[in-house]
């Protein structure tokens, strides 16, 4: 039996719509009226993550009401950078922003590199070997390294992937990782 990993983005926040570096923001919904709500989308018997994020815990409570906390599933620490938007940085610091968009080793906002960000996560999936269902809420930097990692891309894929928020990406390990999609619900195979 593989290990079957279901990394899912957590829900929208204002930082996002803004187009800013995430802080420890809460989601944008009303997740507390929702908790539960998509709880009979997976078996009982998948154990649930989340990194140690607001938003990423408001997001699991969606599923289940007891998470799991797991310090590697964290988002990127964008140093100096975290709340800033964006668009802002790119008329205040256009080189630096360029150079950590086009350099994965780049981290000149003081925090965490993409190289780095790829490191902790691959690390992280190296300690799942054992069969079963993992379900992860996390973030798309997260979802993105992993997604790398497993297609053995080079890292400058990275920035190639986009995830949107309570997407679902699911990876299966049975000797090397691999990524599996998944036809829509409710459809035939042709």
């Amino acid at each position: 039996m593989a290990t079957r990993l279901t990394l899912i983005c957590h829900a929208r926040t204002v930082a996002q719509k803004l187009g800013r570096f995430a802080q420890d923001e809460p989601i944008e919904m009303d997740w507390q009226s929702s908790a539960g709500s998509l709880s009979g989308h997976f078996k009982l018997s998948a154990q649930l993550l989340s990194a140690p994020e607001t938003r990423a815990q408001q997001t699991g409570l969606l599923f289940a009401s007891e998470l799991d906390i797991v310090p590697a599933l964290r988002d990127c620490d964008f140093g100096r950078w975290q709340g800033q938007r964006i668009d802002d940085l790119q008329a205040q610091e256009p080189e630096a922003l360029n150079a950590w968009l086009t350099d994965s080793m780049s981290a000149p906002h003081g925090g965490e590199s993409i190289a780095d960000v790829c490191a902790r996560v691959s690390a992280w999936l190296d300690t799942l070997r054992t069969p079963g269902h993992i379900i992860a809420i996390t973030h798309p930097f997260i979802i993105r390294a992993a997604i790398v990692h497993a297609l053995q891309c080079p890292m400058t894929a990275f920035n190639a992937i986009d995830i949107e928020p309570l997407s679902m990406t699911e990876l299966r390990y049975n000797g090397r990782w691999r990524l599996r999609m998944e036809r829509a619900a409710n459809t035939k195979p042709l």
